[in-house]
């Protein structure tokens, strides 16, 4: 298993690699990154193999999209699958300097929620004019969900249904999207859009993980048994299953509670136990769902995007998930990676 392994994104008849990139840090999320180093970390992950990359105007106030853009332009297009989202309108900020809780140093630009059928519009089309582009592969309705909108969500999410999704529906019509879904924090957000849609495709983030699988009681067996195309984001639930449960590990953005710091722990005992790292272990268990096509995985540094794929290509002996399901840490019913003719693990240091 390899990054640059490629699966069907459910019917839309694109191929993605089974590990993409996600374009968050590169807009300066938490941290700052340098024009030059952010092209280092495209340039790197297109020689790793990765063919599928992501990003978002949220993300820096376009700033990623600018950064992916530019240093894509020169690629041959029809050799990678490009997808950004929708639902909010980045616009010059009235006194010049940008200020984020996430975003570093971001672009001089303000964003503002926008999931009307004029601002999708809008929005894509200076995602184009960002990325030098004049189509994208897939194009997701970003966080219509109650982890952004709080109370206000199931109005929010009546307009992206009403007024977004039917503008994607054009786009797709048109020729200028291949592809068009959902890209959310939430499970039920993706069953309601999978049950009043014909969506393509859902980027769900950090639902589905060594620590959380209840997508399997509905939303990934619907998308298997309808085509639908599931992108994973935050495999690593933000942080803990990367690091393991450190003093400060990370869950969903914030500091991990006590229960997610046990399993954890159990987690990456087991994990010590067969000497396979807790976060190969974390990659490859997201990926095995026949429903999921790809994982898309944001690094910060070369180092971190190489070991990333180091350890999604580790062989993992089959005791291993054996282990985790006598421990109840993974479910049952939870598909688990297969390696072909591969029975002898490889040694990771």
């Amino acid at each position: 298993m390899t990054i640059n392994d490629t699966k069907s994104l459910g019917r839309s008849g694109l191929e993605l690699s089974a590990m993409g990139f996600g374009g968050a840090p590169i807009g300066n999320f938490l941290r700052p990154f340098t024009d030059v180093a952010a092209a280092a970390m495209i340039n790197q992950a297109w020689d790793l193999g990765t063919r599928f990359f992501d990003t978002a105007p949220h993300y820096g106030r376009g700033l990623s999209e600018y950064r992916l853009g530019h240093s894509l332009r020169r690629r041959p297009r029809e050799e990678y699958v490009l997808s950004t989202k929708v639902g909010r309108l980045v616009g010059p900020w009235a006194n010049g300097l940008a200020t984020d809780a996430s975003y570093i140093d971001p672009s001089p630009f303000e964003a503002e929620f926008d999931y009307s059928y004029d601002g999708v519009m809008r929005s894509v089309e200076q995602s184009m004019q960002r990325m030098f582009t004049d189509h994208f592969d897939l194009l997701f309705i970003h966080d219509c969900d109650r982890f952004t909108h709080g109370d206000e969500q199931p109005a929010v999410f009546k307009q992206a249904m009403n007024s977004a999704y039917p503008a994607l529906e054009a786009l797709r019509d048109q020729g200028v999207v291949k592809a068009i879904g959902f890209g959310v924090n939430e499970t039920a957000v993706c069953a309601a859009a999978l049950k009043n849609t014909d969506a393509d495709c859902f980027l769900l983030a950090g639902r589905y993980t060594l620590l959380e699988q209840d997508p399997l009681d509905e939303l990934l067996p619907s998308c298997e048994e309808r085509g639908v195309g599931v992108v994973l984001g935050g495999v690593y639930n933000s942080g803990i299953l990367a690091t393991g449960p450190v003093d400060g590990a990370k869950f969903n953005y914030t500091t991990a509670p006590r229960s997610i710091l046990a399993k954890a722990a159990a987690l990456e005992k087991i994990c010590g136990n067969h000497n396979v790292p807790l976060p190969a272990a974390a990659l490859q268990f997201a990926y095995a769902h026949p429903a999921v096509t790809s994982i898309c995985i944001g690094a910060r540094t070369l180092d971190q995007q190489q070991r990333n794929a180091d350890l999604f290509e580790t062989v993992i002996a089959e005791e291993l998930w054996a282990d985790l399901r006598a421990e109840g840490l993974i479910r049952e019913d939870a598909p688990t990676p297969q390696y072909g003719d591969s029975t002898q693990p490889q040694e990771f240091t």
